[in-house]
């Protein structure tokens, strides 16, 4: 899908933040994600899966990966105990294998030298989230991090946003959200935030982000920087 080409009047004007989501957005987290399910599927004696095969499905967290590694859905009678095998798994190699997209770290860079404040809104519930990002560097000088259990509500409501803006003492029409997902872009445009759809996340072949309503769609990180005008 081609990008949009920014214009002098097309830019993001007046921007104090940029919010973005985690996985598949900031980070790679598919092969621990993926990784933490195919151990599952090791352990019963039935053979390994391509971490390819769990990447679609990395955004949809134990949900997605249980379904990839057994079929399962969230109604089955075993599924709660699976998750918890599964969050345990995970638990133990959080950042083994997990990495920052390409062109990411020169953004947060860019933002910064830019004067703009940025962090995290991600569904990730703060079990995981908390420790992910205190282990990883590119998240050191994050203004704040949202997780999925922060508050009563998790994306596609936009609570979570509404919240980060709070802390981060800013009206929300001031802040850009960033996502992968279409329940990104739904929370951010009722958070009264611009919004940014990325194509270089887990994006399944079918899935057209034309249809999200996003303002705009980028599909590499430092596309972003075009789009926000300059103080």
């Amino acid at each position: 899908m081609p990008s949009h080409k920014a214009t002098p009047l097309s830019q993001f004007t007046d921007v104090a933040a940029v919010l973005f989501d985690l996985d598949g957005t900031l980070i790679d987290s598919a092969p621990d994600l993926g990784g933490a399910a195919d151990d599952m599927r090791v352990a019963r004696g039935l053979p390994s899966l391509p971490i390819a095969g769990y990447r679609p499905l990395a955004g949809a967290g134990a949900r997605g990966m249980l379904k990839v590694a057994f079929g399962m859905e969230p109604e089955h009678p075993d599924f709660l105990t699976l998750r918890e095998e599964f969050f345990s798994n995970y638990e133990q190699r959080l950042t083994a294998n997990t990495v920052v997209f390409d062109q990411v770290p020169e953004l947060i860079s860019a933002l910064v030298q830019r004067g703009l404040r940025w962090g995290v809104v991600t569904n990730k519930s703060k079990r995981f989230a908390d420790p992910l990002t205190r282990l990883m560097p590119l998240f050191a000088n994050a203004s704040t991090v949202i997780s999925g259990d922060t508050t009563a509500y998790a994306k596609p409501h936009p609570e979570p946003l509404l919240e980060a803006a709070r802390r981060l003492a800013l009206p929300p029409e001031r802040c850009i959200y960033v996502g992968d997902d279409e329940r990104d872009i739904i929370a951010g445009r009722a958070a009264g935030m611009r919004t940014v759809a990325v194509t270089y996340g887990y994006l399944g072949e079918k899935t057209d982000t034309r249809e999200w309503g996003a303002d705009i769609t980028i599909n590499s990180a430092l596309e972003l920087l075009q789009w926000i005008k300059s103080p």
